[in-house]
């Protein structure tokens, strides 16, 4: 995957990214108060998957309805260790067993199970982030890919895979928290991060790291594996029969998907402070596809944006109508796949950015014209 220097962002490309940076780091701190800046760093982790959700569905054709399970299992590998920091034996002091988390002491476990003791490291658990959704995703992939499982059979069974989890993580209380969750996260190596201070570093961090991510999707979309996954999308058997492993290139494509939506989990629970079940299912699941399709996927800049306009509209709506967001969001989802199929980069690149070139070559020619007029006379 190889690249001249001029090739990697064309200038829209370039401006693209110079104008989402401006809205992330300068234009909402500038606007929001520090528990609507909150909201957004929150809104942020989302777009980490909706990120991967281009790759995966814009760019390859595969339409996963799980990635909630990668992004909980990030989220649930940072809660993890943030937890353990938390239930020192002398924050523990009043319980049964001190030195484990409260859930553990309140279903009578004794001692900390063996595979949470990796977490004690903090980059163990950093590693663990990015690994175990990709192993989570390796798997599933070969499972299916090999079996060349797709379109709308393969979105069904990660639809299945969401519930499973969700129902694992609700059955094991003991170890899991439950359907709780995993709460009371306080400190990230001895910083407090249910300060004020700490939420707006945090939403810094959130965006730097989203933008790594972003190059990162955008060189794949650049290279040539980029182009072999649109060719794959358009006309699989083709590729297949050129001589490509086709199963090979959906499989890493999806993994790296999984390894975003992990980053996204992690940050999602320290910006937030808990990690739940409910975030791992089948319509948080949903919902993410939605930011995709909103903001459009064959974009990832428009990915982002999806994220966070719908985001705040769910915010902003059911604040004042909680009973019919979901239908809310269910008719949203409907009328962008029926009037804007490419989403809100669509609308930008197919209908304003061309009458935008058009009025801005007219006043061009005007200004030659008048500046020919003038050296004339």
């Amino acid at each position: 995957m190889t690249f001249s220097k001029t090739s990697l962002f064309t200038r829209h490309e370039a401006v693209a990214f110079a104008i989402l940076a401006l809205v992330i780091f300068l234009i909402l701190p500038a606007m929001l108060d520090n528990f609507r800046l909150n909201l957004f760093g929150k809104y942020l982790t989302y777009a980490f998957v909706a990120v991967g959700l281009v790759l995966c569905w814009g760019a390859g054709g595969i339409l996963s309805l799980g990635q909630g399970v990668f992004f909980g299992l990030g989220g649930y590998c940072m809660a993890m260790f943030l937890k353990l920091e938390a239930s020192t034996p002398e924050n523990t002091s009043i319980q049964s067993t001190p030195g484990i988390p409260d859930f553990m002491d309140w279903n009578q476990l004794t001692e900390l199970p063996l595979w949470w003791t990796p977490f004690y490291s903090l980059t163990l658990s950093l590693i663990a982030v990015v690994l175990v959704p990709v192993i989570f995703a390796f798997v599933i992939g070969v499972a299916m890919f090999r079996r060349r499982v797709g379109g709308v059979y393969f979105a069904i069974i990660t639809q299945a895979f969401a519930a499973i989890l969700t129902i694992l993580i609700i059955g094991q209380q003991g170890y899991t928290g439950g359907v709780n969750g995993i709460t009371d996260l306080r400190t990230f190596k001895g910083w407090d991060i249910r300060t004020d201070e700490a939420k707006e570093v945090l939403y810094y961090v959130n965006g730097a790291l989203l933008f790594a991510v972003l190059f990162i999707a955008h060189y794949v979309r650049k290279s040539k594996l980029g182009r072999i996954l649109i060719a794959m999308r358009d006309q699989e058997d083709r590729v297949r029969f050129s001589g490509y492993d086709v199963a090979s290139f959906k499989i890493f494509i999806f993994c790296l998907g999984a390894a975003f939506a992990g980053i996204g989990g992690a940050m999602f629970t320290l910006q937030v402070g808990f990690m739940s079940p409910t975030l791992v299912g089948i319509v948080p699941s949903i919902e993410m596809v939605i930011f995709c399709a909103v903001g459009g996927r064959l974009s990832i800049v428009g990915a982002v944006y999806g994220a966070l306009l719908v985001n705040w509209a769910k915010t902003s709506f059911s604040e004042s109508f909680p009973e019919l967001w979901l239908f809310g969001l269910g008719g949203l989802f409907i009328a962008v796949v029926m009037l804007f199929p490419n989403g809100l980069a669509g609308v930008w690149s197919e209908q304003i950015m061309p009458r935008v070139s058009k009025l801005w070559s007219k006043n061009s020619v005007s200004a030659a014209v008048s500046s020919d007029k003038k050296e004339a006379a």
